[in-house]
């Protein structure tokens, strides 16, 4: 009998800081500046094989390849650092600074992060409904997660639905 692992005993996991599920208590979102570790490993490795590229490119095992991983890798590291923000504002200030953009008292709400632009910066979309039941009104705003400014907002009479339960 093998003690190697069947397929079934095989499974994916979610690292425990991204795990919501099993998390009991408030959920606190990672920070994007983490990606700014990742960079640094990226830059050291980059510059080892533009170092070995500028002194061993005579030798039978260094080649130009060296010096196109240290060109990419160091791409790769510095769109990993500038996209490393940090996050100051939370999804509850999201949702202040969501009710204050719409202009109507908030009942039900949710907030999602999202990036935005080239470098990644996080985002808070904020999906709100109006305080009456049913909702008379509903909002999409666009939060800032890094200064709180509000980028966009959108606000619209929420569609009156008739459900049929016959």
């Amino acid at each position: 009998m093998s003690d190697a692992p069947r397929p079934d005993d095989l499974r994916d996991q979610l690292p425990d800081d991204l795990n919501a599920v099993e998390h009991f208590g408030p959920y606190e979102f990672p920070d994007n500046s983490r990606r700014r570790k990742p960079a640094i490993l990226y830059t050291v490795v980059a510059l080892a094989c533009l170092l070995l590229w500028l002194t061993q490119r005579d030798a039978a095992l260094v080649n130009d390849g060296f010096l196109w991983a240290a060109i990419l890798l160091g791409a790769v590291a510095l769109f990993a650092f500038t996209s490393g923000w940090r996050m100051h504002v939370d999804e509850k200030e999201a949702l202040v600074a969501a009710q204050g953009a719409v202009g109507f008292p908030v009942g039900h709400a949710s907030a999602q992060q999202v990036w935005r632009g080239l470098r990644s910066r996080p985002t808070w979309r904020v999906l709100v409904y109006s305080s009456e039941d049913p909702p008379r009104r509903r909002g999409l705003v666009l939060v800032d997660a890094v200064d709180g400014s509000v980028k966009e907002h959108m606000v619209q009479d929420n569609p009156v639905e008739e459900w049929d339960v016959g």
